[in-house]
């Protein structure tokens, strides 16, 4: 049982056919779904053979309504409370698949201690914190709660450090002591977040994603995977991060490969 705590998003991923058009129009590939660092990783564990179970609180409106039931379609189970607006993304992806992302994260980031019940971290083998999680009150604090429960199951503990300009927009100070109280046991980050985060402080397994040039398995460089085209590089992290959860290396190689070649963070496979 993977339990992943963050964020449950609406994703809006537009892949660009071109450079934009000031004042004018640009053709483009559009794709609509549910997205959010949390839900990306709890749908690819899903989909390659785990149970996975999201917590975090979502939006009382359509596109709350929309991701709950585009995400649990995966099979993962989803739980929290709903209120307010759901957050929502959009993805900007160049025509070489590079992406920048403009994100409103609504609701997932009010969601307070208080409202975590312990039952959703029963059976919890690994506990997957979103480093956007750590970044605001009230979620912070639930976050912290949420990786106390999963301790008490026994649970593994890791937490992804997101976004680095998230980081510096949050205090990298303040960001660093949040990461050390998780004592996580697990950090995955691409190249810049651990330049920002650094390791000092923080004895873990280590997963650096290294873009085109692979992945550090805890010191253990290894090559990615060819691909025919690189779509959109969106939640290529979230879904290596997921594969080595569930299955190491190997299995974490394969699914960052299977997310770059297609749009948006979701794999194609779904249970229904």
């Amino acid at each position: 049982m993977l339990v992943c705590v963050g964020d449950l998003t609406l994703d809006v991923v537009v892949r660009l056919a071109g450079a934009l058009a000031p004042d004018g129009d640009t053709a483009a590939d559009i794709k609509l779904g549910p997205g959010g660092q949390a839900a990306n990783v709890a749908t690819w564990a899903s989909v390659l053979g785990a149970q996975a179970r999201f917590v975090g609180k979502t939006g009382a409106d359509d596109a709350g309504t929309l991701a709950r039931a585009r995400l649990a379609a995966y099979g993962v189970e989803v739980v929290g409370p709903i209120d307010g607006p759901n957050g929502v993304i959009c993805a900007l992806v160049s025509p070489d698949g590079a992406r920048s992302m403009a994100a409103d994260r609504g609701a997932a980031r009010e969601l307070r201690a208080g409202e975590l019940d312990a039952r959703w971290l029963a059976g919890c083998d690994d506990l997957y914190v979103s480093g956007y999680a750590l970044m605001a009150e009230p979620v912070r604090e639930a976050a912290l709660r949420a990786t106390e429960l999963a301790r008490a199951e026994g649970a593994r503990v890791s937490v992804d450090l997101a976004s680095w300009s998230a980081i510096r927009d949050a205090g990298v100070e303040a960001f660093r002591d949040t990461v050390r109280l998780l004592r996580p046991d697990v950090v995955f980050a691409n190249e810049d977040e651990e330049r920002v985060v650094g390791r000092h402080g923080l004895d873990a397994v280590w997963i650096v994603t290294r873009g085109e040039r692979g992945c550090s398995f805890d010191g253990e460089e290894r090559a990615a995977l060819p691909v025919e085209g690189v779509v959109d590089t969106t939640g290529a992290g979230d879904a290596l991060a997921a594969g080595w959860l569930v299955g190491g290396p190997e299995l974490a190689l394969e699914a960052a490969a299977r997310c770059i070649e297609r749009l948006g963070a979701m794999p194609v496979a779904s249970p229904t």
